[in-house]
């Protein structure tokens, strides 16, 4: 059977997938249920049975504020509709989704304030409802988390997915599409391209093939019964790309998305806004912000921080025996780029010899020149051949974390003369601060080929979360005890 053949005899009947929305729907209504019950619950608890003193004593009639509780769930149900809280494209968002669950919660609490205003028999608490808001938006935020992190795993088994269709095989096609396949827990499905230059059943990506032309569009859309439609404009003429867009108004339950027709910038975060009805993109500076740029924060100071503390009597050892082991100074300054372009010295512990590039033959320059390193490299001294295999050399850079100028987890640093090796990516680098770990350092360090180290740093801009810090520092530690790639 062919692969083509393949993607129709195995589309799952849309019924199954409205289904599945319905159940991820269910689930959150009754997740969110049980929070608003339990933060309300708990605040009356903590309020008035546990005495605490910076609470009045006050009188409080238990039947009372049950009856509030249960009159108070349908209204707060009915507000995190309103806020689009059961929305499919606000679900599953990050950030997003928690800025919408706490202005409901908050628009709730403020709702309660104005009725004791109105109605003056209608009297509260306010520490209740101060505690119950708090408890709701931090228990509402680790409820959403959960069922996000259990749909991700839902995803990558095969289930909560959309059937996802991408018109236009071009560049800019085949590397959304890529990114796609790189990303499972997106919750899109790329099962093939649509395209006017290539013949069906070519395979632009392997195991994506092409299965149909823009004069048949509606009918594989239909055949396929695709949810998700993505247009790369770049790919068509402006009245071809109008054409399809107006065949699309015959489908049913089928979303369009339009990619922006500037992949290569997008590593970077971006907004839509409009400007006289006019919508503009706006690209971030910088690809980490708000509450993620915050928490790597912390993780890189605090963990820097400790760790230099820990590692100074370390420290002291290893420049001795740096300092008995050749001539020079214990710490190499290396001119590298940082966040922004901007130019800083990474610290390191030297591992060659003063002058070493005289120890080189020509065959090792040319080597050199080629791949950045060389497995054998003469310029290295005894105890530096040791400190790189551990990556043992790099510690001092825990400096540079403190400094501002790099991250515990980021891409590799790069000095200028290698950032022409990062071609139309360039913009990209220089969004994110660089890393004294990352995809690279877990992936086999120097064994890896330039085109390899690129797109690890790619994908790591692209794919940014806090959880994927944490999984590369766990990654690391076994990375430099095999001391694999590190010469």
């Amino acid at each position: 059977m062919s692969t083509f053949e393949g993607s129709i005899t195995s589309a799952k009947p849309r019924e199954t997938r409205r289904h599945e929305r319905r159940l991820m729907r269910a689930g959150l209504i009754l997740s969110d249920a049980c929070v608003i019950l339990l933060s309300f619950t708990l605040a009356h608890v903590i309020r008035f049975q546990f005495g605490l003193p910076i609470f009045d004593a006050g009188t409080f009639d238990p039947d009372f504020y049950a009856l509030v509780i249960v009159g108070i769930l349908p209204a707060y149900l009915l507000l995190f509709w309103l806020y689009g809280l059961y929305q499919p494209t606000n679900l599953l968002g990050g950030t997003t989704e928690y800025e919408r669950l706490f202005n409901a919660a908050t628009a709730g609490v403020v709702v309660l304030i104005v009725l004791t205003f109105i109605q003056p028999e209608f009297i509260v608490a306010r520490g209740w409802l101060l505690l119950a808001w708090g408890l709701m938006v931090l228990l509402g935020m680790i409820s959403r988390f959960m069922i996000r992190r259990f749909i991700y795993s839902q995803r990558q088994a095969g289930r909560f997915l959309s059937r996802t269709l991408i018109v236009g095989a071009n560049p800019e096609g085949i590397a959304v599409a890529q990114q796609l396949v790189e990303a499972p827990t997106s919750g899109l499905h790329v099962i093939g391209f649509i395209d006017d230059y290539l013949s069906v059943g070519a395979e632009p990506i392997p195991g994506i093939p092409v299965i149909g032309h823009t004069n048949a569009f509606t009918s594989t859309v239909d055949l396929q019964q695709v949810e998700t439609v993505v247009i790369a404009n770049t790919a068509m003429m402006r009245e071809r790309l109008l054409a399809v867009y107006s065949t699309l108004d015959a489908l049913q339950n089928v979303e369009v998305r339009l990619a922006s027709g500037l992949f290569e910038l997008l590593t970077t975060g971006v907004r839509v806004r409009e400007e006289g009805f006019v919508p503009l993109l706006i690209l971030d500076k910088t690809r980490i912000t708000g509450l993620h740029r915050v928490a790597k924060a912390m993780l890189d100071y605090t963990l820097a921080g400790c760790a230099l503390l820990a590692l100074m009597p370390f420290f002291i050892v290893l420049g001795i025996l740096i300092k008995r082991d050749s001539p020079g100074p214990v710490i190499y300054r290396r001119r590298v780029i940082g966040q922004g372009r901007r130019e800083f010295d990474a610290f390191k512990f030297r591992t060659m010899h003063l002058e070493g590039d005289r120890l080189l033959s020509e065959a090792e320059r040319h080597e050199l020149e080629q791949h950045g390193k060389l497995k054998d490299d003469p310029r290295i001294t005894k105890i530096g051949a040791f400190l790189r295999h551990y990556s043992l050399d790099e510690l001092p850079q825990l400096l540079n974390v403190l400094l501002g100028d790099m991250s515990l987890i980021g891409p590799r640093m790069i000095t200028r003369s290698e950032l022409e090796k990062f071609g139309k990516w360039q913009h990209n680098l220089s969004t994110v601060k660089p890393g004294l770990t990352g995809l690279w350092q877990v992936s086999g360090r120097s064994d890896l080929s330039y085109e390899d180290r690129v797109r690890l740093d790619m994908h790591y801009i692209r794919n940014y979360t806090i959880w994927l810090d944490i999984q590369i520092l766990f990654r690391t530690i076994p990375a430099l005890l095999t001391g694999r790639g590190a010469y």
